[in-house]
């Protein structure tokens, strides 16, 4: 039992002696830690003041270069703000010699122009004494004296500018002539095209005059139908053998004349049937319309047409112009256009387009209001035609003004295939209201006796008295009518003045 109580008090000692080993020990570690912060501290108190002694330095630095930088600047502007000041003062010195110079040069104007005005009045005064001499000595007014120098004058400038139209023709006519010629032959043989033009036609042969009681039908039934399905008017008449079928538009014709024959073929003619036959002719006309536009593109080379250039292109096999076929004329002047493009040393693929499509307007329904030229021109436009392309088409009649070398070749090309002999038909009237109107053109003109238009009209011949109408007259009245001419009338090529002026010398012997 004494041994387990020692124990139990040994144990006891040795825990209460380890608790205060162990007690000792961590205070012998917290002085030491404490230390160990105090000294840490204390380093860092160090490092922070030379920081900042080191910082304080390096402003103290950075503030002394600013200001010396500053410092310099503003001397730098100083010097310049008294440079300009200099310049100023300087310039200032120089306005006031300039204002002393230019008050003594108003004094001296103001002496010179009291002189002139003196020297005036002494220069009318001579005048007037040269004056009244030269009227004394010529007999005559001032006002007569002028009108005197003026016609004088008057006919000195007549007579050059004569010579001087006469001198600048001749030159003209010499260096061009030659080269046009040239031209215009290469392109006429190479292009071989037919003196006569096809004409759409209006008349249907029928087999016997007793078939035109049955196209008139019971009560007119039959041609009532037709007139309203086809919008043209029959006309039934005694020429024998023939129904005549008459409309403005030629398309509308064609359709209709296509339909009476196959009614005619047919036999059987009743509104019905005429309905059917009305339809068939419509699809064989707009596939005749596209076979035509494609063909003429084919025969041009120009394989990019729009699809409705090409049926408006078409619909022209069915129009004339003065009796000629516009479709063969457009191919005409398509073909002419790039001879002499060629011929030029231009690329004739312009030419030939713009020739080809110069007259797509006239393919255009008569309700469409304005100049075929400027429609056809639209019409271009709208379907992706070239800037240039539309220009020369809108040009050729001289709507817009030509202004390139494709536009003079479009209107030349389209005068010669209008010009060439058998292209073209006009009426009597118009024929002899045109030769009418040439002659009363030529003999409005002061010195003319006679005129005679010749040559169906495409020459002129003036007879001028020969003493109110001198040779240097005579060029200025042919320039002057051809001019009045050009400007007042239209005519296809060109009409050529000659002037006649004959001096006869007669006398008798007895």
């Amino acid at each position: 039992m004494t041994d387990i109580i020692w124990l139990v008090a040994g144990a006891a000692l040795g825990i209460v002696l380890g608790l205060v080993v162990m007690r000792l020990i961590v205070t012998s570690s917290q002085k030491k830690a404490q230390h160990t912060a105090e000294s840490l501290v204390e380093d860092a108190k160090k490092q922070a003041e030379a920081l900042r002694r080191e910082a304080d330095i390096e402003a103290k630095d950075k503030a002394l270069k600013y200001k010396q930088e500053v410092e310099s600047e503003n001397k730098e502007r100083l010097r310049e703000i008294r440079a300009a000041e200099n310049r100023v003062s300087q310039r200032e010195e120089s306005l006031d010699r300039r204002v002393e110079s230019l008050d003594a040069r108003e004094h001296q104007l103001s002496s010179l122009q009291g002189d002139i005005e003196h020297r005036e009045r002494e220069l009318e005064e001579a005048q007037d004494e040269v004056r009244q001499s030269l009227e004394r000595v010529a007999g005559m007014t001032p006002s007569e004296a002028k009108r005197e120098l003026l016609d004088t004058l008057k006919d000195d400038v007549a007579r050059e500018s004569a010579a001087i139209i006469r001198d600048a023709e001749m030159r003209t006519k010499a260096e061009a002539d030659k080269h046009a010629r040239e031209i215009l032959s290469v392109a006429i043989q190479r292009v071989a095209a037919d003196h006569s033009a096809e004409n759409t036609v209006s008349t249907v042969a029928i087999p016997s005059d007793d078939l035109k009681g049955r196209i008139i039908g019971r009560e007119g039934r039959n041609i009532r139908s037709f007139e309203q399905l086809t919008g043209t008017n029959l006309i039934i008449d005694d020429t024998p053998e023939c129904v005549t079928i008459s409309c403005f538009d030629p398309i509308r014709r064609e359709i209709a004349r296509v339909t009476m024959e196959n009614l005619v073929a047919d036999g059987r003619i009743h509104p019905a049937r005429i309905e059917e036959m009305h339809g068939k002719a419509t699809d064989l006309v707009n596939q005749r319309v596209q076979e035509a536009g494609e063909q003429a593109s084919f025969d041009a080379g120009i394989h990019d047409l729009h699809p409705e250039l090409v049926r408006t292109l078409g619909r022209l096999r069915y129009r004339t112009s003065f009796g000629q076929n516009v479709l063969n004329h457009s191919l005409e002047v398509a073909y002419l256009a790039g001879v002499m493009a060629s011929e030029l040393g231009l690329d004739p693929y312009p030419a030939t387009r713009a020739g080809l499509l110069h007259d797509l307007g006239k393919a255009l329904p008569h309700e469409v209001q304005g100049s075929h030229a400027v429609l056809g021109a639209d019409l271009a436009r709208r379907f992706g035609e070239k800037p240039e392309i539309v220009h020369a088409i809108e040009a050729h009649h001289e709507d817009v003004e030509p202004n390139t070398v494709l536009d003079v070749l479009i209107q030349a090309a389209d005068a010669i295939s209008a010009a060439r002999p058998g292209a073209r038909k006009e009426s009597l009237d118009t024929y002899v209201k045109r030769l009418e109107a040439l002659e009363e053109i030529a003999n409005a003109h002061n010195g003319v006796e006679r005129t005679f238009a010749i040559q169906a009209g495409r020459e002129v011949r003036v007879m001028v008295a020969p003493d109110v109408i001198d040779d240097a007259k005579s060029t200025v009245l042919a320039h002057d009518i051809a001019q009045q001419i050009e400007s007042e009338l239209q005519y296809p090529g060109q009409v050529k003045v000659v002037v006649v002026r004959e001096s006869r010398a007669v006398d008798y012997a007895k």
